[in-house]
């Protein structure tokens, strides 16, 4: 099963050149069968770019994650910290064979899909 996220364009450059390993998030999927992250890019670039395989899920205390993220975070210690402000716990998707398409992707015309998701979206298979 697929996901689509929307990630900001600069970590989603970091994400396909390497420089960032794990994607955070506040909340993740309740479906545990999502093996695939596919990357919309939000603001100004608009445009489904990629994807990812999920290699693993980290859950723990902000301050745990930062922990062993850190090296590949591809963000801040600020970031990280004002991003999860108050939040028991997050995740950390752990990102693994990365694809950036030749050719972004429209939404709409491409995939049917009117709105970009706020957090994320289930694909079905037959979307991409």
């Amino acid at each position: 099963m697929r996901v689509l996220l929307s990630i900001k364009p600069e970590f989603a450059e970091k994400i396909f050149n390497g420089t960032k390993k794990f994607e955070f998030r506040k909340s993740i999927f309740k479906n545990t069968n999502v093996e695939k992250i596919v990357v919309y890019a939000s603001y100004p670039v608009q445009k489904v770019i990629g994807e990812f395989e999920i290699e693993e899920i980290l859950e723990a205390k902000p301050s745990q994650l930062w922990q062993i993220t850190q090296d590949f975070s591809g963000i801040s210690k600020q970031y990280f910290d004002q991003y999860f402000t108050v939040r028991e716990k997050g995740y950390a998707i752990k990102i693994n064979n990365i694809k950036k398409y030749k050719f972004p992707l429209n939404l709409k015309d491409d995939l049917g899909i009117n709105y970009p998701p706020q957090s994320y979206m289930y694909l079905h298979e037959s979307s991409i």
